[in-house]
């Protein structure tokens, strides 16, 4: 099955967005060639791009407080395990703690470092890292890859508050959700939101031997679902089949 997110506002839209940056680092990170370190030092330089948002810290923050406030009101509920409950609200303790402790933004400390904003600067520009445009990161590059991932590892920490958090997060986020299956008739679907409730992330999964497309859009009072085949062109086409996927709502 493949899975299509939709986030509902900007604040899961940044931290989606993260994750990926942050899982393609941790895939990176472990291997051995250059041109991998290359591009998992070049994904650190994109994390802080994304996380330079002035209000990113605060919505972690606020949002770690809430939920440790939805966890703690189940307590005294004999279907829900203590032992559980206790571990989850750890966790978001852990990861308020340590981002709040945190000074600045994510990579605050990565800016000070010269040499790597001097890679920075030219990793934006088409082929500027060139080695007769940055000969120590040349150098760099043809160090031992235990010697370039002690140096990635010692990078990433910085940010570990930070994915910690939306780590977290999110998968508290996705576990919110029923899944259910519905079926798009003629490639449409729709769907009424419930009123009073605040949906903040749409999961779908399609099984892919359909060779079907989701196109996702939504509001606080519906949700709507254009499936999508591909000609022969490359474009788009509403597909006329009636199809059937699984559709999880996150609140």
């Amino acid at each position: 099955m493949i899975l299509y997110e939709y986030p509902f506002n900007e604040r899961i839209r940044t931290y989606l967005r993260l994750e990926q940056l942050l899982r393609r680092l941790g895939e990176l990170m472990p291997r051995s060639h250059p041109l991998d370190h290359h591009y998992a030092l070049m994904t650190i330089f994109e994390v802080m791009d994304v996380a330079a948002r002035a209000d990113l810290k605060s919505d972690l923050l606020k949002d770690l407080d809430k939920q440790k406030s939805v966890y703690e009101g189940y307590r005294g509920i004999p279907s829900i395990s203590e032992e559980a409950l206790d571990a989850v609200i750890g966790q978001l303790q852990r990861c308020f703690a340590a981002l709040n402790s945190q000074s600045g933004k994510a990579g605050q400390a990565l800016l000070e470092h010269e040499w790597l904003m001097s890679v920075r600067s030219r990793g934006a520009i088409p082929g500027g890292t060139c080695s007769f445009d940055l000969p120590a990161y040349h150098a760099w590059q043809h160090q031992s890859a235990e010697m370039r991932q002690q140096d990635l590892q010692l990078w990433a920490a910085t940010l570990a508050p930070l994915a910690d958090a939306v780590y977290v997060l999110l998968h508290l986020l996705r576990d919110a959700g029923t899944p259910q299956k519905v079926a798009a008739e003629r490639g449409q679907f729709q769907q009424n939101l419930p009123a009073g409730r605040t949906f903040q992330l749409l999961r779908l999964r399609i099984d892919p031997s359909l060779h079907l497309i989701p196109e996702i859009s939504g509001n606080r009072l519906l949700v709507s679902v254009r499936l999508m085949q591909s000609g022969d062109d490359g474009k788009l086409a509403v597909a006329a089949q009636d199809a059937t996927f699984e559709l999880t709502l996150c609140a």
